[in-house]
């Protein structure tokens, strides 16, 4: 059926409906490069990371007037520091000190790091036909965005494999952990752009000194990053989450320097040569492949936060009670087994 019956009807949409409304997050993201170069001030990443974070994260818990509570006031904060307060400035760190190509392929890394944290925390194997995807993501990618004079910088090296590793261990923490009864993808996505703006405010003054002076290209930049890239972007990526394998949401983040790429020659001029199509097929195989054989059915498009079924708690009809005799010969039944 398309609906299930319950306080109000949801529409069911098959497993690869979240995945495509998914990949509106790293199709978005892969736009961040052109619209730093081309609307924001020059050489300000901590402040640019903080600007995409702290506002988007503060309009969010505007509307969802929902704060943490109990234990998830540091499991907030620690998704906060993994997904955006230190992901952001390894992120940009990176970019500065590497080529974008050398950069982009050390976060194409992403999806080898979540295979391990998923087998460690949440019992997903690592299979073959996973690991064969993560490499030819890499290899695409690489493909792509490399170029003969590449130069490599130690630091700039080890921050891009730590951005990377940084944001598997979130999005394999934020699928294990889930989210409170009755909280919404929204307002998670709140909390942790909040808690990690936070965190990346004194960081941002401390290093960079105060505010540049913005003009209304920066300003319209920014709006663009915070609302689209980050808060729209940020509560897809999370809501797909809750319903899809960990490690098949960590694949669709190959696409991201593969949008780049093309809105670098759609929006800017630059050249795609046949090597770099090339690559670009080899990435998108390696993100199909990637994704999980077992599909479950249908998956509810709801607010609530119970993945395992791919219902929401608050969408799933009530089970029946149980007929005496029937629960006595399925407990039977069980034993048997």
């Amino acid at each position: 059926m398309g609906v299930f019956a319950g306080r109000h009807s949801t529409l069911a949409l098959p497993y690869a409906g979240i995945l495509v409304i998914t990949t509106f997050t790293p199709l978005v993201w892969g736009s961040t490069y052109a619209v730093t170069t081309e609307f924001l001030p020059p050489d300000r990443p901590l402040f640019t990371a903080l600007m995409r974070a702290l506002p988007a994260g503060l309009m969010l818990l505007a509307i969802t007037r929902t704060p943490p509570r109990g234990v998830w006031i540091l499991r907030a904060a620690v998704l906060g520091v993994l997904n955006i307060g230190a992901f952001f400035p390894m992120l940009f760190l990176a970019a500065y000190r590497l080529p974008g190509g050398v950069a982009a392929v050390l976060g194409a890394v992403g999806p080898l790091f979540a295979l391990g944290f998923a087998a460690a925390l949440l019992a997903e194997r690592a299979t073959a036909r996973k690991l064969l995807a993560g490499f030819a993501g890499v290899f695409g990618v690489g493909l792509v965005v490399l170029r003969a004079d590449a130069r490599l910088d130690t630091v700039g090296v080890l921050a891009g494999l730590a951005g990377a590793a940084l944001m598997s261990a979130g999005t394999v923490l934020t699928k294990r952990w889930g989210r409170p009864e009755g909280v919404s993808a929204l307002t998670l996505t709140g909390w942790q752009l909040t808690a990690g703006g936070l965190l990346l405010a004194p960081v941002a003054l401390l290093i960079e000194g105060p505010p540049p002076a913005l003009t209304g290209e920066n300003l319209l930049g920014y709006a663009y990053l915070g609302i689209v890239g980050t808060a729209v972007a940020y509560w897809l990526w999370f809501r797909g989450l809750s319903r899809l394998p960990a490690t098949s949401i960590a694949f669709l983040t190959l696409i991201s320097p593969l949008s780049a790429a093309v809105i670098g020659w759609a929006a800017l001029g630059q050249t795609l040569t046949p090597l770099q199509l090339l690559g670009m097929t080899i990435a998108l195989g390696g993100t199909l492949l990637g994704q999980t054989q077992a599909k479950p059915a249908a998956v509810v498009v709801g607010d609530g936060g119970d993945p395992v079924r791919g219902v929401d708690r608050a969408e799933r009809p009530p089970s029946p009670v149980p007929d005496p005799a029937r629960r006595l010969l399925t407990d039977e039944s069980c034993r048997t087994r």
